[in-house]
């Protein structure tokens, strides 16, 4: 097997391609020898501050080229990246590096640059197997809880990805996704394959009509969005761009509205539009469209080297993966872990099934996770949220079907006695407490709460109630 760590693989991949005008961001291109340098450089200063292989270093930065560098940094002295969405609010950070043990949080490039004096170390030795990423991600109970991936789980998963989509001469891409998402990080890996000379345009975050403008002065050739990233750009004039060199637009984190598609295909007819589909537990790969074999409705087929089996009894069932991106297991919890992960068989949560061709469909979920533009939205967290309010007695959080963002977040609450609040105040309330794409953009003021035989809120009849459209 070819050698899986990742801070071997950059190095390979920069004496593979040389030196050259890589990434863009901000106004100007960033060479692939400065971006290298850097790496080395501060992966010298995070062993002079105490990092040791297998140490846990948290990254929390708005997309920029520090955070890639930061990566490679942090592999290269054999640590652990440990990425955490710069939106998150103090109290959710903060859970993250305590569960996580992080012995350093890199969060600025200021403060990234302070580490570029020292010379650079070699590569600390790693094996394939060894941890190289701790990703909090999601369940519908309690707080994020860490998934942990090896040098192998996200070096495989690159190199399917890349196998999987890779078509020669494509090489401008534009890239607008979260770096600290499972799905940005992806993107990153796969570039550490590339066998010709690539150039990425980099988003600090995503913004319609500056998307549109860097695609056409950069003739961009492929993309990665989420659904809703799709539906504001439907918004904008596409006309008035000149998209002719954009080939491919590839869709995942999401399930994809099926008028969303037809929309862009329609008044974007050149352009393939390829699904995929994966989890953080799985590196973010598991299945993906091979190109020009597009099946709108279905996120692709299984990636080269990867196993999709459904459980159960009917056409529909749980979607099970095995292969070589399938996580180590989950931060401290091995109970759940086996539980998860059984004779070598991750399983999803997620409904679906395969047709005769092979392509997998998503139909379902089977947990109450709220998937809200490609983000997942634990409801525990905004009930939390919302009983912290004074006059909030119960909560209860559902995800509604939404055609920009995918789903919503919808909050029932039931009032203590005597106590009032207005609707348009909790959800101020709630934005304020767990940040930008968390809170509940819909809250329903109710008089008593749907609860189950055992006293727990009804998230059942909650979703009824969305679905219905009926007043709460």
């Amino acid at each position: 097997m070819a050698d899986a760590n990742l801070a071997r693989a950059a190095g390979e991949a920069f004496a593979r391609l040389g030196d050259y005008d890589s990434l863009w961001f901000d106004g100007r291109w960033l060479r692939s020898g400065e971006l290298h340098g850097r790496a080395a450089r501060i992966a010298a200063g995070l062993r002079q501050r105490g990092v040791e292989p297998g140490d846990r270093v948290v990254v929390q930065m708005p997309n920029c080229p520090e955070v890639g560098i930061a990566y490679q940094a942090i592999w290269r002295a054999g640590a652990v990246v440990t990425p955490a969405l710069f939106l998150l609010p103090p109290a959710e950070l903060e859970h993250i590096a305590s569960d996580s043990g992080a012995k350093v949080v890199l969060t600025t490039p200021e403060q990234c640059g302070e580490l570029d004096q020292h010379d650079a170390v070699e590569i600390v030795p790693r094996d394939s197997s060894d941890p190289a990423a701790l990703l909090y991600t999601g369940g519908t109970t309690g707080r994020s809880k860490g998934v942990l991936l090896s040098h192998e789980n996200l070096w495989f998963a690159g190199k399917s990805g890349h196998d999987s989509g890779h078509i020669p001469g494509l090489v401008r891409g534009l890239n607008a996704l979260p770096l600290a998402h499972s799905y940005g990080l992806l993107v990153t890996v796969v570039g550490l394959h590339a066998v010709e000379q690539t150039q990425a345009v980099l988003m600090r975050w995503f913004d319609p009509e500056l998307f549109l403008q860097l695609a056409q002065e950069h003739r961009t050739q492929i993309t990665a969005v989420v659904p809703s990233m799709l539906q504001l750009l439907l918004a904008e004039p596409l006309e008035d761009y000149d998209l002719s060199e954009l080939r491919y637009v590839v869709s995942g984190g999401a399930p994809l509205p099926g008028d969303v598609a037809d929309e862009l295909l329609r008044r974007l007819p050149h352009v393939e539009l390829r699904e995929g589909y994966g989890l953080t537990e799985t590196a973010a790969l598991v299945s993906s469209t091979p190109p020009g074999k597009s099946r709108l409705g279905s996120v692709g087929k299984p990636a080269p080297g990867v196993e999709v089996r459904i459980d159960g009894d009917e056409e529909v069932g749980e979607i099970c993966v095995r292969s070589r991106s399938v996580m180590l297991g989950y931060w401290q919890a091995p109970e759940l872990t086996a539980q998860t992960i059984v004779d070598g068989w991750l399983h999803t949560g997620d409904l679906g099934y395969l047709d005769e061709d092979g392509y997998l469909y998503v139909v379902d979920r089977k947990k109450d996770l709220i998937i809200r533009g490609g983000f997942n939205v634990f409801p525990r967290d905004v009930e939390d949220a919302l009983l912290d309010h004074p006059a909030v007695a119960a909560a209860g959080v559902v995800g509604r079907p939404d055609g920009v963002h995918g789903e919503e977040v919808v909050a029932f609450v039931e009032l203590r006695p005597g106590q009032e609040s207005e609707a348009e105040e909790l959800v101020t309330w709630s934005k304020e407490h767990i940040g930008g794409y968390k809170y509940p953009r819909e809250v329903h003021v109710v008089r008593s709460l749907p609860q189950t035989l055992v006293g727990k809120v009804d998230r059942k009849a909650l979703r009824a109630k969305v679905l219905e459209e009926e007043p709460a």
